[in-house]
Order: C-alpha cells, then structure tokens, then sequence
C-alpha cells in the first residue's frame, strides 16, 4: 500500500512538472533557479540544502508553493463525469445545456447574419482606428451606432429554460394545470442540507479578535504571499478595503507578470485593427447596466477596456474546459474569440473590481481568473455541484425546510420563488448590492471556493423581509418589496443564516 502511495505522488508530482513547463512563467522562473544556483548563497557540497535555503529567502518557494496551489484547484473536476449513456439520470440536463449553447450561439450568428458582418470581426479603416485608439482612456466619448443591437439573452431567457426542465424522475399530476410544475427536486444533483453549511462557513461564526488586530494579521499574511493563507483571510468577511485586491490577485493566481502586460498589449491592438459584431455588444450591454447604476457609471472607459479585451481573450476558451462544447452541433456556429456568447448583464461581473484596481491590467486578469473559475457556472446549464442548476435546487430546499409558510404563501400564489431571486444568482448579486457588500459576499466566495452562499444569502433575504412579502399577493408587488438591497449587510444576515435552527 505504501509502494502504491509513493509511486501515486511520484506521478503525481510528474504530472504537475510537465504542467508548469507549459506555463508562461516557467522560462522566467527556471533562469532565476539558474541564477541563484550559480551565486554564492549555494554551495556546490550541499547544493539541495543550500538551494532550498535561498529559494525560500528569495521568496521562490512560496511561488512554486502559489503554483502548485493553483494547479490543485483547476485539475480538480467537480462535475460530474460527462456521459451520454441511456441509462444516466442527468443525461437529460446535458443534453439540456448543449441545446442552451446551441441556442444562444444561433441567435448571436442570425444577428451577425442579418448585419452582415462576422463574429471573428473585420478590418477597420484607419479613421475609425486613429478615434479609437485617440479615444481609449474615454471610450464613452468613441460613437457608436447601437440602434440595431439588442443583448442576445438575459437571465430570464436562461431561467424559462430551467424551470422548464422535465426530468425522468418528474411525475405528471391530473390537476397540473392547477399548480405549475416548477419545483426542481427532480433533478438529482447532490445538494447541501443547512447543518452541512453550517459545517461548510463554520468560520463565519467564530470572532476570536478584534478589526484592528484582525487588519494587523491580514497585512502580516499578506507579506508572505502564500496563497493557501491568504484564503483563509477571505473567510472571515473582515477583509480590509486596502488590501482586497493585492490578496484576490494572490489567491486568484492573477498577480501581474510581464506576460500578462504583452499580452494585454495584444488584446488591446486585436481591438483597434479589427471591428467585431461583439463590440457593439458589449457597448450596450454596458449602456444598459453599468452606466445606468450609480454605483458603477464613473468606471464606464475602464469597464470597457476591459470588456472588449475580454472578448478578444482567446486563452479564456482553454481556460474554460467543458466536455459537451466539442460537440459537433455547436460547432456549426461560430462564437467570439473567447468562445463565451454576450448576454445582457455581463459587463457586471467585471464592474466590481473596479473599486479594487487602479491599472486595467491589473483588472483585468483578476477578473479574468474570477470569471472563469465561478461565473461562467452561473449562465450555462451544468451538473457542476455549484453551477446555476444547483443553487437553485438548493434555494428551493431551503426555503421549503427553513421557512414553509414562504414558500405555502409562494405556492398558493402560484408564484415560483426562484423567478423573484434568480437573478440575484445569475449576476452573484453584482448591481444589487451596495458594492461593499457585494465585495464582502465576494469575499466569502473566494474564501471558501463556494458558490452555495449566494443562496444562502437569497434566503434569509427573503426572510429577513418575510413580514412584507407575506402581505403581498403579485409577482410585481413581490418584485417591489426586493427590489432596494441597499441596506442588507452580507456579514450579519448570513450569520443569521448560519446559526438558525
């Protein structure tokens, strides 16, 4: 058994080497190895141990600590094993996503079509080239004509899709016309109960010290660089504002090097030669949301650097590894370069760490390595155990367990629940809450590598405003009650969460 564990981590370790030789930082990092090799901080007679020594003085250990880290946590699969065999009771829900993506790939190439241009995008004149490129650091003030574009899908496109889902395990009733089909118990994914939350975020509940002392620990941490610790600061929701984004970019594995600045140079120079269908996209999309919220407007130029580099991002579409887009049916439709398809709201993904950088670069890659590892579960249809179909099952049987006369009064309002919070989800509460808040919820998710507290959180709103909704008998007197988030405070209310019976 022994031999078996050894040779495990042997070829484990061998796996990971090879992994880190693909990496864009693996020449820099071996020369520096070599550099320090070669100084007289090493020597010759014990060169393992000398080695060692200075690689941790020189900080190279920790880096390859950060590395290794980072590898872990993207080679673990938490979907489930992709299957199309008959007899696979979730077959039915990829099959559901394929014809998702099918779906909003064709409504993207129809646009395309109809405004004859192409998604790979087209030569610009060098008029429009010299504006944009003079126009860069205030791209509100570039013009563009949006008047025949419209957002290719918006959250509720993507929940009339969920709440359609039938799966082999739903019944059909006589009186379904009655009572609408649109729990999500039929779907059999494995979802936490609130003791195991509990167990989950059990640091939540714990205050062993003080802001201040906390703030002074936090730096400490900080100055060691160690992703793994840094973490574990996250899962307090005690964060100090200064220090939020130099620890995201830790822990996200996003902290700039100079590959990243060349290749945000050629991102930015693929936007200025080439005149792209996404572009006007994104133009809107951020016309639409960002611009028009208080909260996000002054970022309006940086937010669509950002986003236009964003679309341009070829590495995302390996980054983002889901087994059913190799399909051949999705392949008739061309997508973006970054292979993710514009919806109405994107744009607010990116729109928060705007309160953590000064540099767009800096953003960029933050944002970039946050997307991919959470966001991008919450607008496709997955088995992931924290995609969007998961947290909404686990809304449901909260709220069902935890506060049954909510969701009676749902019920016998035929309203579904999931239709008032659902983009709340989508969007992991970005345009809802006050962006510090946002920023603490954002915190938590980091922290704990969890998407689950979005629906916690959705809950005990939900409770917490239990008194009016229970007074109110439309969907649009509903909507009203939740509509202003500017008071809830993230900390407090998923305590609350956390420690109720």
């Amino acid at each position: 058994m022994e031999e078996l564990r050894e040779s495990s981590i042997h070829h484990t370790a061998l796996k990971f080497s090879e992994d880190v030789k693909q990496m864009k930082i693996y020449n820099n990092l071996y020369k520096t190895v070599q550099k320090l090799a070669c100084s007289p901080e090493v020597c010759k007679d014990d060169m393992k141990n000398t080695l060692e020594q200075a690689m941790k003085k020189h900080g190279l250990e920790t880096e390859i600590r950060n590395i290794v880290f980072h590898l872990i946590r993207t080679s673990i699969k938490s979907d489930v094993k992709f299957s199309m065999q008959a007899t696979d009771p979730l077959n039915y829900l990829r099959r559901a996503g394929i014809q998702w993506e099918r779906r909003v790939r064709k409504s993207l190439n129809t646009m395309s079509a109809e405004l004859k241009t192409t998604l790979q995008g087209q030569i610009r004149n060098q008029q429009e080239k010299e504006e944009l490129q003079a126009k860069w650091a205030e791209l509100s003030n570039f013009q563009v004509d949006l008047s025949n574009y419209r957002p290719v899908y918006a959250p509720k496109d993507l929940l009339e899709v969920l709440i359609s889902l039938k799966g082999p395990a739903s019944q059909k009733h006589d009186n379904d016309d009655v009572i609408p089909r649109w729990e999500f118990s039929h779907i059999s994914l494995p979802v936490r109960n609130l003791q195991e939350l509990r167990t989950v975020f059990s640091e939540l509940l714990r205050n062993e010290m003080t802001v201040n002392d906390w703030s002074v620990t936090c730096e400490r941490i900080l100055t060691t660089r160690h992703a793994p610790l840094c973490q574990q600061i996250l899962k307090k929701g005690l964060t100090p504002t200064q220090l939020r984004g130099k620890i995201w970019s830790i822990v996200l594995g996003s902290e700039l090097e100079e590959h990243h600045r060349e290749y945000w140079d050629q991102l930015k120079t693929t936007v200025l030669n080439t005149d792209s269908i996404v572009d006007k996209l994104v133009f809107k999309d951020v016309q639409l949301t960002a611009t028009n919220d208080d909260q996000y407007f002054v970022f309006e130029d940086v937010i669509y650097q950002v986003m236009l580099c964003f679309s341009r991002d070829t590495e995302i579409a390996d980054m983002i590894k889901t087994d059913w887009l190799n399909t051949s049916k999705l392949k008739q439709y061309e997508t973006p370069p970054n292979n993710i398809v514009p919806f109405h709201g994107i744009c607010m993904f990116a729109s928060p760490f705007c309160y953590l950088f000064d540099s767009p670069i800096a953003l960029f890659y933050t944002f970039r390595a946050f997307y991919v590892r959470y966001c991008h579960r919450l607008t496709t249809i997955n088995t992931h155990n924290q995609g969007i179909v998961s947290l909404c099952l686990l809304f449901e049987k909260l709220l069902q367990t935890h506060e049954p006369t909510l969701w009676s009064h749902f019920r016998e309002l035929q309203i579904q629940p999931i239709r008032v919070v659902f983009k709340w989800l989508m969007r992991a509460f970005s345009g809802h809450l006050h962006p510090q808040e946002l920023l603490i919820l954002w915190d938590l998710i980091l922290g704990y590598d969890s998407l689950e507290i979005l629906s916690l959180l959705a809950i005990i709103i939900l409770s917490f405003r239990k008194e009016s909704l229970m007074q109110v008998s439309t969907i649009e007197s509903i909507e009203a009650v939740l509509a202003d988030l500017s008071s809830i405070k993230v900390l407090p209310l998923v305590q609350l969460a956390l420690s109720r019976d």
